[in-house]
């Protein structure tokens, strides 16, 4: 879960970081307006598997951290937006975390010291 939490997190849109002291590594899946729909543990899962997890969820997977993401993958994993009026976001840094989107999951990682 380290390597994963180092070095591919910053690869992926709308995954953000949060650290939690004492708790175990879970993917927290939520919707646009930050509504828990599920949460997955990590601590049982290789760096790879989580990768291949997160890509069978739709999140999108930058080459490079500060490599824009393009439009149709603005609002990934989510099918569609409650906000699709809205002007483009355009990302300058990846977050570190996890979160999701409508009734698609966004996701928010926790974990303890490792």
């Amino acid at each position: 879960v380290k390597a994963f939490v180092v070095q591919d997190i910053p690869l992926y849109h709308n995954l953000v970081m949060k650290h939690i002291p004492g708790a175990d590594p879970e993917l927290v899946l939520l919707n646009h307006y930050y509504e828990e729909l599920d949460r997955i543990a990590l601590s049982d899962m290789s760096r790879s598997e989580i990768n291949e997890l997160l890509g069978e969820l739709g999140f999108y997977k930058k080459t490079e951290p500060e490599d824009e993401v393009p439009e149709e993958f603005r609002f990934s994993p989510a099918k569609d937006s409650p906000f699709k009026d809205e002007p483009p976001y355009k990302s300058s840094v990846a977050s570190l975390a996890t979160d999701n989107a409508s009734s698609e999951p966004k996701a928010e990682a926790k974990h303890t010291d490792l």
